[in-house]
C-alpha cells in the first residue's frame, strides 16, 4: 500500500505564507501525478494544483498567481508554496497521488492538514 503524510498547515495572518509538504511511502514503483485539493467548511473538495512526474503543472485560477506546486521525485514528495494567503484560502488541504505498486495502480489521499488564514 501507499501512505501520504502531509505537514506544514497552521494558522497564518492574511498576506502571509505557508509551505505544505506531502511525502509518499510504501511499496512504490512509480508515482504519476501528485496534487493538492482543499475543502472549506460547507463546500465541496476542489482542485488546488497538480503536477505530473515530468513537472508539468496545473493550478486553479483562484490560486495560480499566489501558489506554486513542486515535487522531489527522489523523495516521493510534493510541496505547495502558498503566498499572499487570503481568508478564503482557509480549508483542509489534502494531498493526492496516483501510484504504481506491484500489480496495482492506486489513487491515494492523505489525511488532510488544516490551513487557517485570519483577517
Amino acid at each position: 500500500q501507499v501512505q501520504l503524510v502531509e505537514s506544514g498547515g497552521g494558522l497564518v495572518q492574511a498576506g502571509g505564507s505557508l509551505r505544505l509538504s506531502c511525502a509518499a511511502s510504501g511499496s512504490i514503483l512509480r508515482i504519476n501525478h501528485m496534487g493538492w485539493y482543499r475543502q472549506a467548511p460547507g463546500k465541496r473538495r476542489e482542485l488546488v494544483a497538480t503536477i505530473t512526474s515530468a513537472g508539468g503543472t496545473n493550478c486553479a485560477d483562484s490560486v495560480k498567481d499566489r501558489f506554486a506546486i513542486s515535487r522531489d521525485n527522489a523523495k516521493n514528495t510534493v510541496y505547495l508554496q502558498m503566498n499572499s494567503l487570503k481568508p478564503e484560502d482557509t480549508a483542509v488541504y489534502y494531498c493526492n497521488c496516483n501510484a504504481f505498486i506491484p500489480h496495482r495502480n492506486l489513487e491515494v489521499w492523505g489525511q488532510g492538514t488544516l490551513v487557517t488564514v485570519s483577517s
